[in-house]
C-alpha cells in the first residue's frame, strides 16, 4: 500500500474516531495524486455516512433584486464596477417571490432564499419589505425559509428570527490570504461579523465560498479551517463559471477531479456540517455531479442560480434515488 493510501486511511479512522485533521494533515489528503482519487471519495463518503447521514439536502434561491451592486466581488456578474450583461431589477413584488417559493417546493427543495444584491441590509430601504415577504414565504408554503442580503447588522438579524427565517447565508468566498485579489470594497473581517451577528440572533449560518478563483488548495484549506472555527451549519461549494465581462471571465476552469477532491477534503475537515454543490456544478462537473454525492457531499442546491441557469431539478431528484439516497425532509 503506498503512502497516500495510507494517508488516505489513517486520517479517515482519525476523523471517524470523532478527531480533528490539522492543516498539515489536510494538505496530505490534498497531494493524493488522481489515480487514487477513488480511495479518497470512498473514505470520504464512509465519513459523511457516519456524521450525516444517506439525507441529502435540496435548497433553492430566487435572484430577488438583481444587479447594480456596490461591491467590486471579481467573480460577480451584478457588480456595477464592470460590463457584465446581466438583468438589472428592482425587489420583486411579494407575490412573485412567494410564487417562485411554491414551484421551488413542487420541484423538491426543502429551503428556499431570498438574494438581493447590494452591499447589506445597513442602508437598505427595502428591508422591511424582504421581512414581509420572508414572512409569507414561510406560512403560505411551510418550506424552510433562508436569506442572503449582504452584511447584517446584530437588529436586523433578530428582526430576520422574528420573521421565521432559519438561516441566514454569507460567504466567505475564499480563504482570508486569498481575499483581497477577490474584493477590496468591504473587508474579510466585515464578512466573519456578519456571520458572528447571524449566530447571536439564534439563526444558523450557511457559508461557503467558490472554488476556481486563481486561489491554491491550500488557500481552499484555509477558508474550510476558518468555516470550522467559526461554527457554520451548511458549507455551500460553488465552482466557478466565469462571466463575460468580469475580471474572471478568462480564468480557467478546474478540472472536474480537482473538484472532487476538494469536496472530500472538505468532508473530512467538516464531518459533521452540511456540504452541498452550489453554483457552476452542472458547467464544471458534468457527468461527475454523481460522483460528488459518492464523495462526501450531502446536499445540493437546485434549479437556477442568480445570473445563470441550472438544469431541471427532476434530473436531480432521479439522480439521487439512483444513488440510494433520500431527500431530507
Amino acid at each position: 500500500m503506498n503512502e497516500h493510501l495510507q494517508n488516505i486511511l489513517r486520517l479517515g479512522e482519525k476523523v471517524l474516531e470523532g478527531g480533528t485533521l490539522k492543516e498539515e494533515e489536510a494538505l496530505q489528503l490534498a497531494a493524493v495524486p488522481y489515480e487514487d482519487l477513488p480511495f479518497l471519495l470512498a473514505m470520504a463518503d464512509r465519513i459523511r455516512q457516519e456524521f450525516v447521514g444517506a439525507e441529502v439536502d435540496l435548497c433553492a434561491i430566487i435572484n430577488g433584486r438583481s444587479g447594480k451592486c456596490s461591491e467590486d466581488c471579481r467573480f460577480c456578474a451584478q457588480s456595477a464596477h464592470y460590463g457584465a450583461q446581466v438583468k438589472v431589477y428592482p425587489l420583486l413584488e411579494k407575490q412573485e417571490l412567494v410564487a417562485a417559493a411554491l414551484q421551488a417546493k413542487e420541484a423538491g427543495a426543502r429551503r428556499f432564499s431570498i438574494v438581493t444584491s447590494g452591499r447589506g441590509t445597513e442602508k437598505d430601504k427595502e428591508f422591511s419589505l424582504i421581512l414581509e415577504a420572508l414572512q409569507a414565504i414561510k406560512e403560505k408554503t411551510g418550506l424552510k425559509v433562508c436569506a442572503s442580503l449582504g452584511t447584517l447588522t446584530q437588529e436586523h438579524a433578530l428582526q430576520l428570527k422574528q420573521a421565521g427565517v432559519s438561516r441566514y447565508h454569507h460567504n466567505l468566498e475564499t480563504g482570508r490570504s486569498f481575499y483581497p485579489r477577490i474584493c477590496s470594497t468591504h473587508t474579510y473581517e466585515d464578512r466573519v461579523v456578519t456571520i458572528q451577528h447571524a449566530m447571536a440572533a439564534g439563526l444558523e449560518v450557511c457559508a461557503g465560498g467558490i472554488i476556481g478563483l486563481g486561489e491554491s488548495f491550500a488557500q481552499r484549506i484555509e477558508l474550510a479551517l476558518t468555516l470550522r472555527r467559526l461554527g457554520v451549519h451548511s458549507v455551500p461549494v460553488n465552482i466557478l463559471n466565469p462571466i463575460p465581462g468580469t475580471p474572471l471571465a478568462g480564468q480557467p476552469p478546474l478540472a472536474p477531479q480537482e473538484i472532487l477532491k476538494t469536496l472530500a477534503v472538505f468532508r473530512f475537515l467538516l464531518p459533521e456540517r452540511g456540504i452541498r454543490t452550489a453554483g457552476g456544478r452542472e458547467v464544471n462537473l458534468r457527468d461527475l455531479q454523481g460522483t460528488a454525492l459518492l464523495g462526501g457531499v450531502s446536499g445540493m442546491l437546485i434549479g437556477g442560480y442568480l445570473t445563470t441557469g441550472g438544469r431541471e431539478p427532476q434530473a436531480d431528484l432521479r439522480m439521487i434515488a439512483d444513488l440510494n439516497r433520500v431527500v431530507a425532509p
